[in-house]
């Protein structure tokens, strides 16, 4: 079903009826029409409600029918839009819970608006890469000022519809509805019946008191915030027309400017991220109907800066936590730490007395295990070496209750062997946050080869109420996404070698679209970490080729902004990457030692090498099972790793290069003296899809 008709004491009721935000797809498009051309037939109908079913008036265009027949197949939107503005009875639009997009844009056809409080309004286009394409910006402006709706425009956040009712001038709403929606829109829709001439938005005016000051005011604005991506800029200038043009000009115009943005790759990048933030949390063979295990209480092991951070994530959802260290100088430490980061919310306006008082309320401390006795879940946030995630593991399994869900923070740790100091195993599950755990949005879900699917579905969950982008990862070393940044490390290094210096790899990768480079990144994370997992690997695996330029930094202590040195200098207290002489000279004297003479890298090897590394890599993942789908890999980067959005990940970006030129780039690469050739022969699930002409997404 996608929309129903009725009839009510003489008001017809059309109710959108397409799960679960009652998308405006191709078969809602027409359902509705036959609506309208019935209820006008019908002489008994003196007017229309029209609203939707569930948990939505209209969430907006079905963006899967994007670059098919079926997003202009008649009816369209635009045609949809007209039809209801045309019809020869009044339209009440009866909002609540959620209108946003292409929903908003009927809505603003109708001659009438009615809504409950606090439903979400939005037109959230910008955020895949569009403007509003179905007169948006042209009726927007026109019922709430211009400035208000360039504001909504340009964000794409929603804004509560009690809040834009409550504006000066408005003429968004004509009445919000306390309690029952459709009883008081029947009711509007009754007293407006034989109403003429009816209102309608086209009749009405956009306008400012000083238009072009404003409006280059808003280009400036707007240009500095969003490099990389045309569609903010695209819509103010859609908004401009609809000051300067008549209703059917300016739809017209924001046509013309919404065409060319489909098929931008930004555009193609945001969508598939879209779809890629809902595809992560599908697990084929975990049903969503999985049942979940009940999380009344959280238990953290560790009150670093990893521990106190996940703690965060739980008491800012209203979970319980019970904090364990081993010391009390460590838990205070830790608590301090907690305050902190919400005190400093709350002078920044971000969190209210009252909130902050509440979650620190919730959280408990303890020295001892047993206190974690009655917890649901426990996630342990301790020293990444083997021999500590043992001993915890190890006494959990003496204190947890049955079907406590047991979780290990480990980022490259072997998540089978972990679950094996256990007799549950079949308990036990990677839980991988990224720092600041209270911020970062990725999760990294590590599936064991005994972990439950109820235990999957429990995590997953809660990844969801803890506003955590969650992607499940196989076992092996470094699981994703530190998997393959071993390779994107390990291609900087080489660059090193061969004559470039940190600063320039750095600012290629920057240029870009990383949110910063690998140097940089090393030196916020801490280069002491990557030491002691290579050592590590080496006693594990054997030698594996990579520069000893990060292992020359490390011997001499400079392990980051921690030390106030690594790659780069820093002042103190401050956070500003200062090229290093000292360095420069230690990576000259090394590439002195091999014998290499430096030559001028450009930037485009630069980025092709490293982001090429991720790419071969991620192909290995696929191929072994690792990760599921190509998207999850993409999503992993984009929000664990600051990989540039508007080019949709590695996987999405070697997608719009072409497999084929990828390939060719890496077969140069291995040509290099000085590079590990073996490394870029084409994984074989990249190698089949380029004699296929397929892609990874």
């Amino acid at each position: 079903m996608t929309a129903r008709y009725d009839t009510r004491d003489g008001i017809a009721v059309i109710t959108l009826d397409n799960p679960p935000v009652n998308g405006l797809g191709y078969q809602t498009r027409r359902a509705v029409a036959e609506g309208l051309a019935s209820a006008q037939a019908d002489t008994g109908v003196r007017a229309i409600v029209l609203t939707g079913a569930g948990r939505a008036f209209s969430g907006g265009a079905d963006i899967r029918e994007f670059d098919s027949p079926l997003a202009l197949a008649e009816p369209n939107l635009l045609t949809l839009i007209k039809l209801v503005e045309a019809c020869s009875k009044p339209v009440v639009a009866a909002i609540h819970s959620v209108c946003m997009g292409g929903g908003l844009e009927l809505s603003l056809g109708c001659h009438y608006r009615v809504a409950t409080a606090a439903a979400a309004i939005a037109l959230p286009e910008v955020k895949i890469g569009l403007i509003p394409g179905a007169g948006g910006t042209q009726r927007l402006p026109r019922v709430l000022g211009v400035e208000t709706a360039l504001n909504m425009i340009v964000s794409g956040e929603p804004v509560r519809s009690e809040v834009l009712a409550a504006l000066p001038g408005q003429k968004l709403f004509d009445q919000i509805i306390e309690g029952d929606l459709l009883a008081g829109a029947l009711a509007f829709a009754g007293r407006v019946a034989e109403h003429r001439p009816m209102p309608s938005v086209r009749a009405l005016k956009a306008s400012h008191p000083n238009p072009d000051a404003y409006l280059q005011f808003a280009r400036n604005t707007v240009g500095a915030m969003s490099r990389n991506f045309p569609a903010p800029l695209a819509c103010v200038e859609a908004v401009a027309a609809s000051l300067k043009l008549p209703l059917e000009a300016g739809l017209a115009e924001e046509l013309r400017i919404f065409r060319p943005l489909m098929s931008s790759p930004e555009c193609k990048a945001l969508r598939h991220a879209f779809f890629g933030e809902r595809a992560a949390g599908k697990i084929p063979d975990v049903p969503e109907t999985t049942p979940q295990r009940p999380l009344a209480k959280v238990g953290v092991i560790g009150a670093g800066t990893m521990g106190g951070g996940i703690a965060m994530n739980f008491l800012n959802a209203g979970l319980p936590v019970t904090l364990l260290e081993m010391s009390q100088p460590a838990l205070d430490r830790g608590l301090a730490t907690i305050r902190s980061n919400y005190e400093s919310q709350l002078k920044r306006g971000k969190l209210k007395p009252d909130i902050l008082a509440a979650r620190m309320a919730l959280l408990s401390t303890t020295l001892d295990y047993a206190a974690l006795a009655d917890a649901d879940l426990i996630i342990e946030a301790v020293y990444e070496e083997i021999g500590v995630k043992q001993s915890v593991f190890e006494r959990l399994d003496a204190v947890a209750k049955p079907g406590a869900i047991l979780a290990s923070n480990t980022s490259t740790l072997d998540l089978d062997r972990i679950a094996g100091f256990t007799t549950r195993p079949q308990d036990v599950v990677g839980m991988h946050f990224f720092s600041p755990a209270n911020v970062m949005k990725l999760l990294e879900v590590v599936r064991g080869k005994a972990t439950a699917k109820d235990v999957l579905a429990t995590v997953m969950a809660l990844a969801r109420k803890i506003k955590k982008t969650a992607v499940v990862s196989g076992v092996c070393d470094g699981f994703i996404g530190n998997r393959m940044i071993e390779q994107y490390s390990r291609q900087a290094g080489f660059l090193l070698d061969e004559g470039a210096t940190p600063a320039q790899v750095d600012k290629a990768m920057e240029r870009f679209g990383m949110a910063m480079g690998p140097f940089r990144m090393g030196d916020l994370a801490g280069n002491d970490i990557g030491w002691a997992i290579r050592k590590r690997r080496a006693v594990e695996r054997g030698t594996l080729r990579y520069s000893k330029t990060a292992d020359l930094l490390c011997e001499l202590g400079r392990f980051g902004q921690k030390t106030g040195a690594g790659w780069y200098d820093y002042a103190a207290g401050k956070r500003d990457a200062i090229p290093s002489p000292l360095v420069e000279q230690m990576i000259a004297a090394h590439r002195q030692e091999l014998g290499i003479s430096p030559r001028r890298i450009g930037d485009e090897e630069i980025v092709q090498r490293l982001v090429f590394a991720l790419v071969n890599e991620a192909a290995h993942i696929l191929e072994e099972g690792i990760a599921n789908k190509a998207s999850d890999i993409d999503m992993v980067y984009l929000t664990g790793y600051g990989f540039a959005l508007h080019r949709g990940g590695p996987l999405c970006y070697a997608d719009s290069l072409g497999l084929y030129n990828v390939a060719a780039a890496m077969q140069r690469f291995a040509a290099n003296p000085h590079d590990d050739g073996e490394f870029w022969r084409p994984a074989p699930l990249l190698a089949r899809l380029v004699a296929e002409g397929k892609t990874f997404t």
